[in-house]
């Protein structure tokens, strides 16, 4: 079964039990500074999780696209990508155990409907309680009336089978499934499945969480308003288990960007490539989503994959621009999925980064010829440990890597913790600071349509507690006059004191009444839009900004304080950036 194939089965299958399908979220989440990336299915609808009404209604299912990008030496193994899609059917305060556990098994293994997977080859995993939460007996009881043998489900502590997406926010305990591979592995002992799991013969292939807690500064502190179900099944795991493969690589996601690199590196390496193909596919859909290569946040996150991903291209000898192949084959991989995939952007962003690194490369050549260290190299310069170590091994010299991998261990901890700084918060914890900027933010959007140009679009963002920062398309730098009266339209606005009302209402009325919306992305039929200023929909006049957008906001513009702009850049081709406070 073909990937295209997996991802409409799993939609349909939903939508016909009641669930409304909605697209997936950016890769970076909308008003949420406490991380960089949505890397889970459940991130983008966490306010609905916590009681928020979603205008789809209590039952949807989404295949979520997510960057995960915590320790980038596992990519290349047969489990780890820095990119995913998850696809996930979602419970909000509906239906709960019962229903979520049938639904996964009849999917897993219904021919008509579903994946047709063998029954004997599956195993099951339950909680098996806690201080937080007792042992999941209800759950063992439904697995077990649908036929699963009770000696193949196991109790398993929090580690495993306890769910959140971090310090704070929902959470809750899961039961997972996991297919034999080889369909030779049989009944096992617990510690034998748990062996079978570590070696890759047993691997996981569904998550049921079941979220009726919530988590505060890393601690449970009770029982959510509502019981959410949170599923999630990794496409790329699926496919490989449907094609009877190892690994993703081998699939129809990935295999053809395998054999194109295969056929033309003079020095081939198979988890070389590997970290190729996924970086450069990670970095395309990174950019369609509006980020940029730079030096912070989410920019540094692509800069790093890309110059990665050039730099094991060098290694396995093959043409560096065989990454525009690459590229165009994951665009008509995927397009029918994700039709925000701009070929020819995604080149030009890439091939501008790739130009950078080798004058990089350039400049960290003459550094090593002057003796700098391995560690200054890497982290000032940019330039890679692996290309010290072939430096240092023609001219007959030797690296202490165990000093080197220590300092940037020290490094990758302080940078960690500057982030936590950064992006604290838990998830859709907004304090009034982010929610004011938030807000300001909307208002600078729509400043710029209305005096520098209708025809600008929004291309990426970021909100932290001390700024904003907004990327959008604009042919030139602003000129002094521009920002000027741009901020003075934001104040002006400010001190109207406009209210900000949010609507929901179908997707062709916010179409037809002009509401912004996010460039390249797919909306559901009910979308949320806000107003602020008059509302369209009451025939009063014209809004100076509508949006569609999850929110939160301010009540009234009054309340945000004074704009300022502090600096307004280009970030490429076409990309400019602007970072403004309130005071």
């Amino acid at each position: 079964m073909q990937s295209n194939e997996i991802r409409e089965r799993f939609l349909k299958f939903f939508e016909a039990r009641g669930h409304r399908i909605i697209p997936s979220a950016s890769l970076v989440p909308e008003n949420d500074p406490s991380v960089l990336f949505n890397t889970a299915g459940m991130q983008p609808l966490v306010p609905y999780l916590l009681g928020q009404e979603h205008p789809m209604g209590k039952r949807i299912v989404d295949i979520q696209k997510c960057v995960r990008t915590g320790d980038l030496d596992d990519i290349g193994d047969n489990r780890h990508f820095s990119f995913f899609e998850m696809m996930g059917n979602w419970s909000l305060g509906d239906y709960f155990k019962e229903d979520t556990i049938k639904w996964s098994y009849e999917f897993l293994t219904s021919k008509e409907e579903g994946l047709g997977l063998d029954v004997n080859r599956l195993y099951v995993t339950i909680f098996e309680g806690d201080e937080n939460a007792p042992y999941d007996q209800e759950s063992k009881d439904i697995w077990m009336s649908l036929g699963i043998a009770e000696n193949r489900i196991y109790a398993l502590p929090a580690e495993d089978n306890w769910w959140s997406p971090g310090d704070n926010g929902p959470c809750g305990p899961c039961s997972e499934m996991f297919y034999d591979m080889s369909g030779n592995v049989g009944d096992l002992p617990k510690e034998g499945f748990v062996e079978a799991v570590r070696a890759e013969d047993v691997i996981e292939i569904w998550n049921d969480v079941f979220m009726e807690y919530e988590k505060k500064d890393g601690r449970v502190i009770g029982k959510l308003a509502q019981k959410n179900v949170d599923t999630g099944a990794g496409l790329e795991r699926i496919t490989a288990v449907m094609q009877n493969k190892k690994t993703a690589y081998d699939t129809d996601l990935l295999s053809d960007v395998m054999n194109l690199i295969k056929v033309n590196a003079k020095n081939y390496v198979e988890k070389l490539a590997r970290v190729v193909v996924d970086h450069i596919r990670t970095a395309s859909f990174l950019i369609s989503d509006g980020v940029i290569p730079s030096n912070k946040d989410q920019g540094y996150v692509l800069r790093r994959l890309i110059r990665r991903a050039v730099f094991k291209m060098s290694v396995l000898e093959v043409d560096i621009r065989i990454s525009e192949r690459i590229i165009d084959i994951f665009v008509d991989k995927y397009f029918s999925s994700y039709n925000n995939l701009n070929g020819e952007f995604i080149k030009s962003i890439f091939n501008d980064e790739e130009n950078k690194f080798s004058k990089t490369i350039q400049e960290g050549k003459k550094e090593f010829e002057k003796g700098i260290d391995p560690f200054i190299l890497a982290t000032t310069y940019g330039f890679p440990i692996e290309l010290t170590l072939e430096l240092a091994k023609e001219k007959g010299q030797t690296i202490d890597l165990e000093d080197f991998n220590k300092k940037m261990k020290e490094h990758q901890e302080l940078s960690r913790t500057s982030s936590a700084g950064m992006f604290k918060g838990g998830l859709a914890n907004h304090n009034e600071k982010t929610i004011r900027l938030h807000t300001a933010h909307h208002l600078l959007l729509a400043a710029l349509k209305q005096v520098v140009s209708p025809d600008i679009k929004q291309r990426g963002s970021n909100i932290t507690e001390e700024r904003l920062r907004l990327d959008f398309m604009c042919d030139h730098k602003l000129t002094d006059e521009e920002k000027k009266k741009v901020e003075d339209l934001v104040n002006e606005k400010i001190q109207a004191g406009l209210d900000v009302v949010r609507r929901e209402m179908p997707l062709a009325e916010a179409e037809k009444i002009g509401a912004e919306m996010e460039f390249g992305t797919k909306y559901p039929e009910t979308v949320s839009v806000y107003f602020i200023g008059e509302d369209p929909s009451t025939g009063s006049g014209r809004a100076f900004s509508a949006e569609f957008c999850g929110g939160p906001h301010v009540e009234n513009t009054k309340d945000l304080g004074h704009f300022k702009i502090q600096k307004e850049e280009a970030v490429a081709a076409g990309i400019r950036r602007i970072k403004a406070v309130l005071k």
